[in-house]
């Protein structure tokens, strides 16, 4: 044994350390690497409420503080600090955009995206946005790059005002942002019904 007390992960510990490395921004989390901790009771819902312990998180500071410490590897999704990772769950994208603003037209066009958390990121090359379709059903599910390999799911009231500015490029509708031309489904399979 190494003399050291075995730790396990609470979301108070976990609020004091990622307060005080958040200091002036977002904290540095890519680089961290610190060891696992074990999983803690926490989920991020579709609609963008974090749960812990099954119950939601109804302060926003909280909400947006644990949001800063939010880390993807592999595939699965972590709240770090410099010295504990732990383990939560998402449903779908730890992030919601609740809202945009466009300027200009055309290939000009930049979209920029407002998530839940107080994020603000405009969709070009570095933050691209992506629709995925429901193999059964043929739903479009949005979305947009945050930062470091987490996405915004786009709402349904966004989604259908970006439909309204989208227009068809070589066979696709889509979206200009950025400089960039977002595909989003081919041209063929729109329903204009």
């Amino acid at each position: 044994m190494n003399g050291q007390k075995a730790v396990t992960p609470t979301a108070d510990a976990l609020v004091a350390s990622a307060k005080a490395a958040g200091k002036g921004g977002l904290p540095p989390v890519h680089l961290w690497n610190p060891p696992f901790c074990g999983d803690l009771d926490m989920r991020i819902a579709r609609d963008g409420t974090w749960f812990y312990l099954g119950t939601p998180i109804g302060r926003f500071e909280l909400v947006k503080l644990f949001s800063s410490i939010l880390k993807k590897e592999d595939g699965k999704y972590f709240l770090v600090t410099p010295v504990e990772k732990v383990g939560i769950t998402v449903d779908d994208a730890p992030f919601v955009a609740v809202d945009f603003d466009v300027t200009d037209t055309g290939a000009a066009q930049v979209l920029t995206f407002h998530t839940h958390v107080g994020d603000r990121v405009s969709a070009g090359p570095d933050h691209p946005i992506r629709v995925e379709r429901d193999a059964a059903t043929g739903e479009p599910a949005p979305y947009v790059h945050v930062r470091a390999d987490l996405e915004a799911l786009i709402d349904r009231k966004s989604f259908y005002r970006l439909v309204e500015l989208g227009e068809s490029v070589d066979g696709w509708f889509g979206l200009w942002s950025g400089g960039q031309f977002f595909r989003m489904i081919p041209e063929n399979e729109l329903d204009l019904t």
